[in-house]
């Protein structure tokens, strides 16, 4: 009987020890799955925190208020008011000659040019449209709020440290002086720099804006999504619904799923050799971005409408079959009613996969510098990825602030996109 006990009360020890440990591992593989994803969340904060932190303002610019005289004799000396003699003017010659009012003690050619270097070369541009809009101007005066360069805007908003050495900076000791004098008066401030959101690309930071980007981000996902959504669900219910299961469908099957993990640079050399080399279609055009993108997002499409195919219980399809329904009607009224929210999450994942993309368009041509905004989809264009990956190659101070502006913009065009999918996704949900 003792030993009994006794054997009882060992195996009992062997029994909580083992317990223990096990809990302990539990435990530890717990705090290992927090540390994780605490981590991961830490690595997106600081990531996301860092763009947003020097991309913020970017939504601010520096500019400088003038009063521009509008001379007859530096604009139209012939007093014709013809447009083409209008935009041939010398409007950056008021320009100086508001600084020169403005700084009348200001004399010599280097004195001057520091002077003049404070405004950018884009105030010409904008007295340019003012006059060939409106010419009866000449002859008058106007007080303006000017771009200001880009150097000058870094000063203000304390990305370039006045206390640095004059051959370290570009802005030299008597500049920072003309600039504190304007802001003393409240002739130079940081105002809501709407230029970003409505200019296309310049070589000039305080030019450079994402409207052509953005427009012909949307363009060229326009064109996959027209495509690759219709495409993607209708070569998913095909395999899934009417497709006889043999060698060449496990072949296309297979095939699928491989093109799925295959880098987007091959869709770019594929596009570029087909598309462009072959069909001869415009180089840089969101036609030919959305084709590429197109290629590149129906693995993932018909992959997910599959799997959504798939997750209609059988009981659907048994239940219309046995009221009289054709195989057709019983997919098109019955099946995909309900596996339609699953195919739009596929859809949402390969859109987001193409907004995100830059290898492939970069092989096409979209990477060319675009000043003019696209207004179709054969006129040259660039896009979101691809800006940012032209302005963080660019040396000045003032596009790395742009660059992270972009991907600011981008990312809100993806909640937008991604907000607009979920809400059709949920609408269209059906429960059984």
């Amino acid at each position: 009987m003792n030993n009994t006990t006794k054997t009882a009360e060992q195996t009992q020890a062997l029994v909580r020890k083992s317990l223990a440990r096990r809990y302990r591992a539990e435990r530890r593989f717990r705090l290992y799955g927090i540390a994780a994803v605490a981590a991961g969340i830490g690595f997106v904060i600081f990531l996301f925190g860092t763009i947003f932190a020097q991309g913020a303002s970017v939504f601010r610019q520096s500019y400088v208020q003038l009063t521009i005289v509008y001379d007859p004799e530096t604009i139209d000396p012939a007093g014709t008011r013809v447009p083409e003699e209008l935009v041939a003017a010398d409007d950056q010659a008021l320009v100086r000659a508001a600084l020169r009012e403005r700084f009348p003690n200001v004399e010599g050619r280097s004195n001057l040019r520091e002077l003049y270097g404070i405004v950018s070369s884009a105030a010409s541009i904008e007295l340019q449209r003012r006059v060939v809009a409106d010419p009866s101007i000449i002859g008058q005066r106007e007080t303006l709020w000017l771009l200001a360069d880009d150097t000058v805007d870094m000063l203000l908003k304390e990305k370039v440290w006045r206390s640095a050495p004059e051959d370290e900076r570009r802005l030299s000791d008597q500049q920072i002086g003309f600039i504190d004098a304007l802001r003393a008066d409240g002739t130079l401030k940081l105002r809501f720099n709407a230029a970003f959101l409505s200019n296309g690309d310049s070589r000039d930071p305080e030019q450079a804006g994402v409207r052509g980007a953005l427009i012909g981000s949307a363009l060229t996902l326009l064109i996959t999504l027209l495509l690759s959504f219709p495409i993607g669900v209708g070569a998913a219910i095909y395999l899934e619904e009417f497709a006889p299961r043999n060698r060449i469908t496990d072949v296309i099957e297979i095939n699928i799923n491989n093109l799925a993990a295959v880098p987007s640079i091959v869709f770019g050399l594929l596009g570029l050799a087909t598309f462009i080399g072959f069909f001869g279609m415009p180089r840089s055009a969101p036609l030919v971005g959305g084709f590429v993108l197109t290629l590149l997002t129906l693995p993932t499409i018909i992959i997910a409408s599959r799997a959504a195919l798939k997750a209609v219980p059988p009981s659907i399809r048994e239940a219309a079959l046995g009221m009289g329904a054709s195989r057709l009607q019983m997919v098109g009224h019955h099946v995909l009613p309900l596996a339609i929210p699953g195919m739009l999450t596929g859809a949402i994942i390969g859109m987001a996969r193409a907004l995100g993309e830059s290898a492939p368009l970069l092989m096409i041509g979209m990477v060319a510098f675009i000043v003019d905004v696209p207004s179709g989809i054969t006129d040259p264009a660039t896009a979101l990825p691809v800006q940012v990956f032209l302005w963080s190659d660019l040396p000045e101070r003032a596009f790395v602030e742009r660059t992270s502006g972009v991907i600011i913009v981008l990312l809100l065009f993806l909640i937008v996109m991604n907000a607009t999918a979920v809400i059709l996704r949920n609408k269209f949900e059906k429960r059984w």
